[in-house]
């Protein structure tokens, strides 16, 4: 039982999801700046599945992912990849700039 818990833990903090928020994201949403929405999405199927089998696991999992430090740790994850998105869009966007200038166009 041990040995689960600590899988379970590690799944969590893998996919550094807080239940609730993962069914109000789409995963094919375009102009999408959030990184995690992928492993949202997963960690929202791997519950519902262990939910099926296992409800008292499942409760588990929902108590573990709201705890401060899954929820801190996904919070730094998001505020992160969403200042690199930001940058790689600047980036993208004054090399097609420099590439227009270049064309001549």
């Amino acid at each position: 039982m041990l040995q689960s818990r600590v899988l379970v833990i590690a799944l969590i903090l893998l996919l550094s999801t807080t239940l609730p928020e993962v069914h109000s994201k789409s995963i094919f949403e375009r102009d999408r700046r959030d990184w995690l929405v992928i492993p949202d999405a997963v960690a929202s199927y791997v519950y519902e599945a262990v939910n099926k089998v296992s409800p008292r696991v499942g409760q588990f999992l929902v108590d573990a992912a709201q705890t401060p430090a899954v929820v801190a740790t996904r919070n730094f994850l998001i505020r992160e990849t969403t200042k690199l998105s930001i940058m790689a869009e600047q980036l993208i966007e004054k090399i097609k700039n420099l590439w227009t200038r270049v064309r001549g166009y």
